[in-house]
């Protein structure tokens, strides 16, 4: 990205971290009544260590030096995690990944790795790249999400898709949130590439094409690998219940495994293999 659109993002990131926060949550009192929800940038600054106006600057996005120690400080003072800090370091001093090493990778599914997506039968599982292309899914994803084959390969982004499908806004007992956490696994790439220009000009088509994603990713959550459980309303196999775990695979090509394992004590497994069966042996249309 470059230099003003950097900084804007960095503006809106702490922006919306303090948003998120009380005086309690800080060990701050409350005061009189306040305009906006969350800390005043004031506050920030006298939990950070440093001045309100520098601060200020700061989050304007203005182009001032910034040093590790201090943004250690302003982490801290916005109960930052792990990921979030890191996507905050990445924007403030540039320290994502440089336009030399941005040079894309052909995604592969390599022999060892697409058996163990055969072996995973009952937990759907999907390989994307860096940029939330879907470059492979075993058969379980097929029947829980979407046969991916039939989508013209151009078109499977996982973003895009679960904006543009009606199959995955029915699917989703709660849409934003199973949203959220794909665009809090976006935000992290984003951080981490900073040089690459096709996440702000994705995030411009993806705001013209579909007026929720602008708020949704305005919520700025950062997760490199989220581990969530997930209820799904399933057309056929009716309620359904996946614990979402994110794996990156070594490589260069960058590439996260994403494997819904159904949650123990549920009939969710059952349900699933019974739907896998059922549509196996279904007649194809020439037997028909």
């Amino acid at each position: 990205m470059n230099q003003p659109t950097r900084l804007k993002a960095l503006s809106s990131f702490l922006m919306a971290q303090r948003a998120k926060l009380t005086p309690e949550e800080v060990g701050l009192t409350a005061g009189t009544r306040r305009r906006t929800p969350g800390l005043r940038r004031e506050e920030v600054a006298q939990l950070a260590g440093v001045s309100t106006t520098w601060y200020t600057w700061l989050e304007q996005g203005r182009d001032i030096k910034v040093s590790a120690s201090v943004l250690e400080s302003i982490s801290a003072a916005l109960l930052l995690n792990a990921d979030e800090r890191k996507y905050l370091f990445a924007l403030a001093l540039e320290t994502g990944a440089g336009a030399s090493s941005l040079r894309e990778e052909t995604a592969r599914i390599s022999p060892p790795l697409r058996r163990i997506l055969d072996e995973l039968r009952a937990c759907p599982t999907i390989i994307s790249d860096r940029h939330c292309h879907i470059v492979g899914w075993n058969e379980a994803a097929a029947h829980v999400f979407m046969d991916f084959e039939r989508i013209p390969e151009q078109r499977r982004n996982m973003i895009a898709l679960l904006f543009e499908r009606k199959e995955f806004r029915r699917l989703a007992v709660n849409w934003e949130h199973f949203v959220g956490g794909f665009l809090a696994i976006f935000r992290a790439y984003y951080g981490q590439y900073v040089d690459d220009d096709w996440y702000d000009a994705f995030q411009r088509d993806m705001t013209a094409a579909h007026p929720e994603f602008r708020p949704l990713w305005e919520e700025s959550r950062v997760s490199a690998a989220p581990e969530v459980l997930i209820e799904f309303r399933h057309a056929k196999a009716g309620k359904m219940l996946f614990h979402l775990t994110s794996l990156q695979l070594q490589g260069n090509a960058d590439l996260r495994c994403s494997i819904y394992t159904p949650a123990p004590d549920s009939p969710t497994e059952t349900k699933l293999r019974r739907l896998m069966e059922k549509e196996l042996k279904a007649p194809t249309p020439t037997e028909r």
